[in-house]
């Protein structure tokens, strides 16, 4: 298992990631003096994401499963615990998007590979 949302885990049996990206963001907020920079002051945490993207190939998973069952628990509006495979706990996050492209398409449509992104937004405190 590469990673973990909630009960979903991204493996090569559902959706392998070949890549991920972590963004976060501290707030300070800022007043104006004169003849001078502004004055900041720390005031907290801001806001932090991740990002999950990778290609899910016909031969080895049913990607648009796997693609339903993250859109499924995105409907819920919830929070699902991040994990990684060797146990770094990420914090609770929320589906923000899903992005899919259907590739290399078989005659009656059906894609051979499904290009997928995954936007999480962390709502825990």
């Amino acid at each position: 298992m590469l990673m973990s949302l909630g009960l979903f885990p991204f493996s090569i049996a559902t959706l392998a990631h070949d890549d991920l990206s972590r963004r976060t963001a501290w707030r300070h907020a800022t007043s104006p003096r004169v003849g001078a920079r502004d004055a900041t002051q720390f005031v907290g945490p801001g806001e932090e994401s991740v990002g999950i993207g990778g290609t899910a190939h016909a031969e080895l998973t049913d990607g648009r499963a796997s693609l339903d069952r993250l859109r499924d628990m995105a409907a819920t509006g919830q929070a699902w615990p991040l994990v990684d495979g060797a146990g770094t706990v990420f914090g609770a996050f929320v589906i923000q998007t899903l992005d899919e492209k259907h590739k290399a398409l078989w005659p009656d449509g059906t894609p051979r590979a499904i290009d997928f992104s995954i936007d999480l937004l962390r709502v825990d405190g």
